[in-house]
């Protein structure tokens, strides 16, 4: 370590020690000044000292944005009245044992304000002396009392709500500790310094009394002395020990005046960020139409017979003049603010741009199309963004959950009529189309007459032809179904969505589900979450709902099932299992048509081979399933047979099986048919009339 780095910090404690000893030796010196006599020389510096501090006083409190900014103040005005009090004690020694001597024995500052306020007159003196008293004591004081006494209790009463607020926000990440804990800072400083306003003011307001009785304890113990050791006449005695006591008093009481009106600036200000000036000046010249009209009175007052003409015009003209320059200068801090708001954001953008960080973020849903395909897209982009929108409507409306938005962009990388369909940057389908031609949905014997080359629809796998659009009058005359690209991508876009909706619901979504709850079950999900069930384990279960494509729009039947379940029960299959049988009105519902339901029933066998595959714990609870391997393949062999021989019936139909193998059964089924929803039989909701239309046996 060299020496400079151990001298610095010894040179700063030498520095601060020396600070510390100069201010203890000054509250020393005004202690002293209470008990010794000193020169009037000593007086007068005193004097000049309190006057300039209460000004300095004034000034700050002027200027600071906020009140917290002069937290010590409380402090600052106790050692100024305290400096006050022992000069007036001061002065009044020098004035009672050297008053009769003459005017200037107590020093050339209360002599000058003797002759120059009171103009050589002490019922001058001592009117304008009790003016100040009644404007400092009655007005400016007891405001600022009144102020710090209400500011500090709503200060107090409003710390343990302003205290949840700072955890709230903690709690939902939008500050970190660092924040928290300066706000928690800040807090536990204005609520200190309020309350010390508060008794702080009473200095003021004691310092204005005591100035009045030492007054007049002054002129009438100086009479008395003047008159009784000194052989003064009563009314030379009277004419010197008034003048004297008077301005001593007006010595005192204007600095006091002063300390006064900062304080209460200080405490009026409350909540207002700024310096006086642009808080006062601001407030008031932001309306030009109320300059206008003040205007206009004063102009009024100016024409009235027996008022005088100038200073009415003179202040009607500065405000009118006001009026017609605030909305420019407005309009120019507008423009001025729009100036550096582009630059921020110009800057802004060229930092993200060279930036590596938003390579990071990575698009929930995004459609990146080929160049063709752009270009032919871009052409209707009107269209294709109003058919997103509805698409996206559709989604919420069917499963209770906006998808996120769906980011459109193009590659060069892509073959040119080629798109491909990316969830959290990753391609999950990908295709491509005939530019300029149809795709005509039908088999090879209704579409024979038709030239073109077979294909299949991306989206659901079925059998087409792409025919030259010169052939849409044939394909029309023909009966048969036709769809242009633009729809070809949407229907595989939305099939692409709807398979992939646990990865879409994120943990903000399922929050801001839970905010527009009612309130009375946000109280419902305080009182299940975390005690029961964490918000990510109730983010699981209404995952594995939307992997069945269960909806969960009727969320508030959902908590109410999960807040059955949850203090029972662990894991996330068993709470969903029970949700499902308290939804089977909901489920049935969405897949029956008339009331009816189609089902495909799993044979005794099956309902057998499942049941006994599956363990049990010591408690009877199901924990797993033990299936051979080989009753795997059967089972999936005879389960694509059934589906395929219902493929033509072109209707809606579901698996049924017993209520412990299902989620089990929709292990195996979903691997093979992802679509093919597997209902158990405690979720056939009453109503429902089920037909059979296959069996797996």
């Amino acid at each position: 370590m060299s020496d400079s780095q151990v001298v610095a910090p010894i040179g700063m404690n030498s520095e601060k020690k020396g600070r510390d000893v100069g201010f203890a030796f000054g509250i020393v010196i005004i202690l002293t000044i209470l008990f010794l006599p000193i020169p009037p020389i000593l007086i007068d510096i005193g004097l000049s000292l309190s006057i300039a501090l209460s000004i300095l006083i004034l000034m700050v409190a002027l200027w600071i944005q906020k009140p917290l900014e002069f937290s010590s103040f409380p402090t600052i005005l106790l050692i100024a009245t305290m400096l006050r009090l022992s000069l007036n004690i001061a002065t009044t020694r020098m004035i009672l044992s050297q008053g009769h001597k003459g005017l200037d024995a107590a020093g050339n500052i209360i002599n000058g304000f003797s002759q120059f306020v009171m103009s050589g007159d002490f019922v001058i003196g001592l009117i304008v002396f009790t003016i100040l008293v009644i404007v400092n004591f009655l007005v400016i004081t007891k405001g600022a009392t009144r102020i710090a006494e209400v500011g500090a209790r709503f200060t107090l009463d409003a710390i343990p709500g302003k205290q949840m607020a700072i955890d709230a926000d903690l709690n939902a990440g939008l500050i970190d500790d660092k924040a928290a804990q300066a706000r928690r800072s800040e807090l536990e400083e204005e609520s200190s310094f309020f309350g010390a306003m508060d008794g702080a003011s009473k200095f003021v307001r004691g310092d204005a009394i005591a100035g009045l009785i030492i007054t007049a304890v002054n002129i009438f113990g100086g009479i008395v002395i003047g008159a009784t050791r000194h052989g003064m006449t009563m009314a030379e005695a009277s004419d010197v020990f008034t003048k004297l006591s008077v301005g001593d008093g007006l010595v005192s009481q204007i600095p006091a005046l002063i300390v006064s009106l900062a304080a209460g600036l200080l405490v009026s200000k409350g909540g207002t960020r700024g310096s006086a000036e642009k808080a006062v000046m601001g407030q008031l010249g932001k309306y030009p139409r109320a300059l206008f009209v003040a205007a206009s009175l004063m102009i009024i007052l100016a024409i009235m017979p027996g008022l005088p003409v100038l200073p009415f015009a003179a202040l009607a003209g500065v405000m009118i003049f006001t009026g017609y320059s605030i909305p420019k200068r407005l309009a120019e801090e507008e423009a001025e603010k729009a100036r550096r708001a582009m630059i921020a954001t110009k800057k802004k953008e060229d930092q993200d741009r060279l930036s590596a960080k938003p390579s990071l973020k990575t698009a929930e849903i995004e459609l990146c199309l080929g160049k063709q395909l752009t270009a032919q897209m871009l052409t209707s982009r009107d269209d294709l963004a109003n058919r997103v929108a509805k698409m996206r409507r559709k989604f919420a409306e069917d499963y209770g959950f906006v998808v996120p938005d769906i980011h459109l962009t193009d590659s060069l990388a892509l073959p040119p009529k080629s798109y491909e369909i990316k969830i959290h940057g990753t391609i999950i389908a990908s295709h491509e189309l005939r530019v300029g031609e149809l795709l005509v949905l039908a088999g090879p014997d209704k579409t024979a007459s038709l030239p073109g080359e077979p294909t299949r629809e991306p989206a659901f796998g079925m059998p087409g032809i792409w025919v030259p659009s010169a052939y849409q009058g044939e394909v029309d005359r023909i009966g048969l179904n036709s769809v242009d690209s633009t729809t070809i991508v949407l229907t595989h876009l939305s099939e692409v969505i709807r398979n992939n909706l646990p990865q879409l619901l994120s943990y903000k979504d399922m929050r801001h589900l839970i905010n527009r709850l009612d309130p009375e079950y946000k109280k419902l999900i305080d009182d299940i979450c975390p005690a029961h069930i964490s918000f990510s384990g109730l983010q699981a279960v209404l995952k594995l709902l939307l992997a069945e494509r269960v909806s969960i729009r009727n969320l508030h039947l959902i908590l109410e099932a999960i807040a059955e379940i949850a203090p029972h029960v662990r894991r996330s299959e068993e709470v969903v299992e029970h949700v499902r049988v308290r939804m089977g009105q909901q489920i049935c519902g969405d897949l029956a048509k008339g009331g009816k339901l189609c089902v495909i029933r799993l044979g005794n066998r099956w309902d057998l081979a499942f049941h006994e595959a599956l363990k049990r714990d010591a408690k009877g609870d199901i924990i797993e399933i033990d299936l051979e391997p080989q009753l795997v393949e059967q089972f999936g062999q005879q389960l694509t047979k059934v589906v395929h021989e219902q493929a033509a019936n072109q209707q809606s139909y579901a698996l049924l099986t017993t209520p412990e193998a299902r989620s089990y059964v929709r292990m195996i089924v979903e691997r093979l048919f992802p679509t093919l929803p597997v209902l158990s039989h405690l979720e056939v909701s009453r109503g429902v009339e089920l037909i059979t239309i296959g069996s797996v046996s």
